[in-house]
Order: structure tokens, then C-alpha cells, then sequence
């Protein structure tokens, strides 16, 4: 099936805007329901929707504010900096423009899968893609309202990318090589994660020019395509690369008729060379290594040789998924993706050229292995073969005889319409109760607005990584760990810190501000990623002390802290940032520093069970799972075993919203404590160990030494303490 001529352009172009206003009402959906709800606005806007925003959001207000030197602040990067330039030229807050950004941009990817549709001749399978590729499940959930990230124009670019290459390989148009060399510019300046993709896109035509050429076809306007490519994706600077471009791009124009295919192919060695010594293919096996090798623990390969727990196995977007959701993710159905794989073969069949779509597909199936992240890049081609599959079966709706025609037309108009609306509805359901929330709430962020008014830039504040990047953007403060700095070395302080005793947390705390500020004056801090070569050449900050203080052995070291009673000096004042979310949490926290660093081997986990949904009688109070409290005996029947209760507290809020604390030693020698959250309507249960943490104790039951700490905000949404000096 091809349609037999292209679409009047005023049709084309209004079928563009058609589906560019549906994707941004559907997006609108999310504003609409919950711009009045107090506790998802701050600043007279809603909020942002994901932690990583809160990176880039610090990045564009510093640039907004002339930050100098801001503590990893992204304010080089193409995001923040167009953010800043939207904010300049418009009349629009910075909270509004973050919060409507990717409602917008990530609506473009209409353009280019209509644009590819109109070079394939195929508009009307096009327009259908659009609308579907535009809210499908897992495109929508990375590009809805707030959620301001760079995956606003992740897809749309490849896209380009695509329907350029597509028209260079189909139409061999000189403007074909510089949209793709420059749109290539551009995906790696946006999102440099890219580099993959363009690979792939480049090695499938490099295949393509070496089928060509053994056909004995003239093959110089493809080698200079694929020279133009290697030139965009060099690791120059992106005005080198842009100039580079443009200058070559005028050579080409200019002697273009003079270039034989001998002059062409040494300049494309050339270009190869100096692509790889440029950088070559080294980011490639960085990523793979992270996504798809990633292990439960990782070995250092130099000092003392230890062994962290993987961070990615912790990450739900990098996790593996089953076959309904990885479907309903792509096409919003397991029907509606295999009948998007139907028509993909069927449309690689008609149009071979659409072979250079399969690294799209590609990543998408390795969403499968190698997280969720990666079905959005499986979306625009599976609602392309979607699309295709109802227009092509729609061309069978016809009759012999001419009377019937019009009356033919009608019903595969029907037909169409009544596919499209079936595809789009599941899509649609979803968009509807995805009721996704903001990621910190006012009353939070109020917190954090008042640790703003006590600090200032040079203060610390240590909490779990999740939380880095809102308290950078809110507070204004330095952290240890955040959604790019989060590697298993990282991450075993801080569990260490959160889920031990109050005093070791707070010698920890010292020592690792003390030793991540020294890291960062140096300018060492852009190697904290976890996964790149530099990062492994890298001593760990738990390494440094413990060779530092003269051992050898991170068990030994971690024993003397414990039992030294020397000052450790800081010049940085450190806050503690304990947050109520961060108890569901707990147990993956303790994962990190569960083990031993010298073997790997783990520890056995600490017991912690919480409840919600429980039911009490004059005897028992039945918390669910097979665990029970007997009352008048003291005892936790935890399945069929029993076990005496150490501690029972029970801690409650006055109007005032002072917390009161009532523990009772039930048995001495008790083995679990309970605790009952009076106000949160919770039960925890848990062994000493996590019992006596620092977290527990300085958040739930408000036990903190005072010696060693100062309350700074007590909230029953978030606690803040800081460090004596």
C-alpha cells in the first residue's frame, strides 16, 4: 500500500498542527486536574514531577542568577541554557517554564514522523503514528508536564535524524547532509548518551555504502553522508563541530562535481581517523556496561581491591519488566504492540530504507534486560508500523463497482477512524489514571526552605541520593550523593551513616563532607559518576580514610572509629536531611553498607517489617503477613516463630505538632522492638540494629544525642539536624 501522490500541503501542514494540539491537550490533562491541589504547588506553580529535574533546574537558575563556580551545577549544558534563554525572552517564571517545557517540545515528535510519512508517501498512516507515538504509555510518562528533563526531545531528534537519512539515501538532495549532520550536532550536544544511536545509525550506513558499492553503484554522495555523520559525533567542542560542518559542507557544495569516488574515499579515511582519535568508541561500552552487564557488587581494580554493592540493581528504570508491561509501555497493549510489530515487518517490506529504524527497535527490545528506560525508542517505529497495518487493511475496503464508490470511501474513513480511536483509547486510560505526583510536597519543601534560611552555599547536607538534587535546588546546599553521583562507594557511607548507631554516623559524616569537599576543590568531582574509566581509577573516600588513618583493612577501620574518641575538624558545617519517605526505603539503604568491603560477602540483612493496614483486639493487634502481636505477653508470633519484644514506643504529635515519645523495655532480652506512629497510623518492626540507627532514632523517635546534634527543623514530613560543631 502507497498512497499515489502527497497530501495538499496545506492539508499535510494542518494535519501537523492537528496532532501537535492533541498530544500537548493530552499532556494539559495532568495541569488541569492538579494546578489547585496546595500540595503539589510551590511559587504559584506545580511542582516538578522526577528528582533528576531538580538537577537540571538548579543548572538554569544559576545561570538565571550569574552562579559562579555552583557546586555541579549543570550550567554548560543545552537544557539549562535554553531554559535561561526562554526565561530571558519571555514574560513566563523559571517554575512555569520548567513545568510546560516538555508539554511542548516533546509534542515536536509529530513533525518529523509526518515528514518521514511524506517522503515515504504515506501521510495518512503518518498522522496516526503522530497521535499515537505522541501519549503512548511510556513516551507520555517521560515527557509529561513537569517533568523536565532532557527526554523532551530524546525521541524527537533520532526521529530527524531518520526521516533525513531516509531522504538523503531516497532523494540524494545536498540539504539531506547538512539537516542530518546538524541534527546529529545537536542530539549529541542535547543528550551526549546518544553517541550509541548515532553508531548504530551510521554502522547500518556504512553496511548500506558497501552494498552499493559491491552493486557497482556510484556511492560518493553516501560516503560523504556518512563523513558528515562522523564529523557531528567527534568529541570536539560543538561550535569546532559546527564550523567543521559548515565549511566542509561549502567545500562540498563547491567542488562537489570535480569528486570522484578514489578523492571521496580518502577524505572518508580521514574523517574515520580523526573520529577516532577524537574519542572513538569508548562511551559505548561505558553504557552497555551500566545497563546491560551491570552486577549486584563491584570490585575496584586498584588499592585495596573492595567491593561495593551495585547501585543499579536498586534503580527501577534500569530493572527488568514483564512482556504486558514492556507492550503496553510501547503500543498501550499487548494486541495493539503485535499488531505494531505486524505492520513494522510489513512496512520494512515495502520500504527497505526503513531498515535504518531498527536501532530504535532495537534499544527498545533491550528495554526487556536492560530497564524501561528504553521503550520510549521503540515507540515512533511501532506506531509507524501501527499506522501502516490500519491504512493498509482500510485500502481493502473497495468495490467493483463505480456507484459504490463514494459509499467505500465513507466506511474506510469509518474504519480508520474507529482503528485510531481503539489504539489511542488504552493510551489514553493510561494517561488518565496515571495520577503522577510532584516529587516533594509544599509542606516539604518548606523544609527546605527553611534549611536555606540557616545555611549557606558552603554547608553540607547528607541524606540519601535521591534526595541531592531537590536540596541543591530548594536549599541551596552542597551534597555527598545525588542521581548522578549515587556509585556503590558513595552510597556505603551514607548507608553506613543513615542505619548505625548516632555516634559512628556522625564521625562518617565528618569524615566523608571532609573528604568529598577535598575531592571536589580539586575538580575531581565530574569522575563521581560511577560507571566511567576515570571513576575507576579512583580511590574510594572509604578507602582514603581507611589508608589514611594507617590500615589496611576497612574492617579494622571502621572498629577503631567506634572505639576513638579524637575530634573530627571540619570546615564545612553538615546538616542532617531526614525525610518520612525515606522509611520505605530503609532496607534497599542498608543493602550498601550490608557487607564486607575486603570480600564481598553480604551481611545478614537486618529485620524490618512496616504496617498500615492493621487490625487490633483485646488480645492481639495483627499486622499482616503472618505477624502478630500478643499483648499481654509481650511476644511477636512472626509466622509460626515467637519472639519476645525488646522495646515498644509509641510516638504521637500534640496540636503543636511536638512530638511525644513513650518507649517501654518490655523484655531485656528481647530480639525485635516495635514502634507505633501514632499519627501515621503505622507500625514498625524491626531488630536493634536498625532500631538504634541514627535514622530511626533522630527521625521517628526524636532520641538524638545532644551532644552531637542540634534540631533544626522538626516536621513529621522531614527532620533536619545539625552536626555540633
Amino acid at each position: 500500500m502507497q498512497e499515489k501522490q502527497k497530501l495538499n500541503l496545506k492539508v499535510f501542514l494542518g494535519l501537523i498542527v492537528l496532532a501537535f494540539i492533541f498530544s500537548i491537550l493530552c499532556r494539559y490533562i495532568w495541569i488541569y486536574e492538579f494546578h489547585n491541589v496546595k500540595e503539589f504547588t510551590f511559587h504559584h506553580s506545580l511542582m516538578l514531577t522526577t528528582n533528576d529535574s531538580y538537577y537540571w533546574a538548579q543548572g538554569a537558575r544559576d545561570i538565571i542568577e550569574h552562579a559562579k563556580n555552583a557546586y555541579l551545577s549543570p550550567i554548560t549544558l543545552a537544557l539549562p541554557k535554553l531554559s535561561a534563554f526562554i526565561y530571558k525572552i519571555t514574560p513566563f517564571s523559571l517554575e512555569h517554564i520548567m513545568l510546560w517545557m516538555s508539554v511542548v517540545l516533546s509534542s515536536l515528535i509529530v513533525v518529523p514522523i509526518m515528514l518521514l510519512a511524506r517522503t515515504l508517501k504515506i501521510e495518512k498512516a503518518g498522522f496516526i503514528a503522530a497521535l499515537l507515538a505522541s501519549i503512548a504509555w511510556s513516551y507520555y510518562n517521560r515527557t509529561m508536564a513537569g517533568y523536565f528533563d532532557t527526554d523532551m526531545l530524546v525521541i524527537v531528534l533520532p526521529i530527524i535524524f531518520l526521516w533525513s537519512l531516509s531522504g538523503a539515501v531516497l532523494e540524494k538532495k545536498d540539504f539531506y547532509i547538512l539537516i542530518t549532520a546538524l541534527d546529529v550536532l545537536l542530539y549529541r550536544t542535547w543528550y551526549p548518551a546518544s553517541y550509541s544511536l548515532d553508531l548504530a545509525f551510521s554502522g547500518l550506513l556504512a553496511i548500506f555504502v558497501i552494498y552499493k558499492y559491491i552493486k557497482k553503484d556510484n556511492i560518493v554522495y553516501l560516503l560523504a553522508l556518512l563523513s558528515f555523520i562522523l564529523l557531528a559525533v567527534m568529541g570536539f567542542g560543538i561550535l569546532a563541530r559546527l564550523i567543521i560542518i559548515l565549511v566542509f559542507y561549502t567545500l562540498y557544495k563547491e567542488y562537489k562535481a570535480k569528486l570522484t569516488l578514489k578523492i571521496t574515499f580518502i577524505i572518508f579515511i580521514l574523517v574515520v581517523i580523526v573520529f577516532l582519535l577524537s574519542g572513538g568508541l569508548n562511551p559505548v561500552y561505558n553504557k552497555l556496561e551500566t545497563y546491560v552487564f551491570g552486577r549486584n557488587v563491584l570490585q575496584t581494580d586498584v588499592g585495596l581491591k573492595l567491593h561495593f554493592f551495585a547501585v543499579i540493581q536498586t534503580i527501577k528504570e534500569a530493572s527488568h519488566m514483564s512482556f504486558k508491561i514492556f507492550a503496553s509501555r510501547i503500543s498501550g497493549s499487548i494486541p495493539t504492540f503485535v499488531l505494531a510489530l505486524i505492520g513494522y515487518v510489513l512496512l520494512l517490506y515495502r520500504f527497505r530504507i526503513l531498515l535504518f529504524s531498527l536501532p530504535l527497535l532495537g534499544l527498545g527490545i533491550l528495554s526487556l534486560t536492560g530497564g524501561l528506560r528504553f521503550t520510549i525508542y521503540a515507540v515512533p517505529v511501532c506506531a509507524l508500523g501501527l499506522g501502516f497495518l490500519i491504512v493498509w487493511i482500510s485500502s481493502y475496503i473497495k468495490t467493483k463497482k463505480s456507484s459504490q464508490d463514494a459509499l467505500m470511501s465513507k466506511l474506510r474513513y469509518i474504519f480508520l477512524t474507529l482503528a485510531t480511536l481503539a489504539i489511542l483509547a488504552p493510551n489514553i486510560m493510561h494517561i488518565y489514571a496515571y495520577k503522577s505526583a510532584t516529587v516533594f510536597t509544599h509542606d516539604e519543601v518548606r523544609v527546605l526552605d527553611k534549611l536555606k534560611k540557616v545555611s549557606n552555599k558552603d554547608d553540607y547536607a547528607v541524606s540519601w541520593w535521591d534526595y541531592g538534587y531537590p536540596l541543591r535546588y530548594f536549599a541551596g546546599v552542597k551534597t555527598i550523593a545525588d542521581g548522578g553521583i549515587h556509585g556503590g562507594d558513595v552510597n556505603y557511607l551514607l548507608s553506613y551513616i543513615l542505619t548505625n548507631p548516632q555516634d559512628i554516623g556522625a564521625k562518617l559524616a565528618r569524615l566523608d563532607v571532609k573528604y568529598t569537599d577535598a575531592r571536589y576543590r580539586k575538580n575531581l568531582q565530574a569522575n563521581l559518576d560511577g560507571t566511567s574509566d576515570a571513576r575507576r581509577k579512583l580511590k574510594p573516600l572509604i578507602e582514603k580514610m581507611t589508608i589514611k588513618y594507617g590500615f589496611k583493612d576497612t574492617n579494622k577501620f571502621i572498629s577503631y572509629l567506634k572505639t576513638n574518641t579524637d575530634t573530627i575538624k571540619n570546615k564545612r558545617r553538615i546538616f542532617l536531611y531526614l525525610p518520612n519517605r525515606m522509611l520505605n526505603i530503609l532496607p534497599t539503604i542498608e543493602l550498601f553498607s550490608n557487607l564486607d568491603l575486603m570480600t564481598g560477602k553480604k551481611n545478614t540483612s537486618s529485620f524490618f517489617y512496616q504496617s498500615e493496614n492493621y487490625k487490633e483486639d483485646n488480645d492481639t493487634i495483627n499486622l499482616g503477613s503472618g505477624i502478630k502481636i500478643l499483648k499481654k505477653q509481650g511476644i511477636l508470633q512472626v509466622r509460626k516463630q515467637q519472639v519476645f519484644i525488646k522495646n515498644f514506643a509509641i510516638t504521637s504529635y500534640d496540636k503543636k505538632m511536638n512530638l511525644h515519645t513513650n518507649i517501654q523495655q518490655i523484655h531485656k532480652d528481647g530480639v525485635l522492638s516495635v514502634i507505633y506512629m501514632k499519627n501515621y497510623h503505622k507500625f514498625l518492626v524491626l531488630n536493634d540494629k536498625l532500631y538504634n540507627s541514627l535514622y530511626i532514632q533522630l527521625f521517628v523517635l526524636e532520641q538524638y544525642d545532644k551532644d552531637l546534634f542540634v534540631p533544626v527543623v522538626l516536621n513529621p514530613l522531614a527532620k533536619v539536624y545539625r552536626l555540633k560543631d
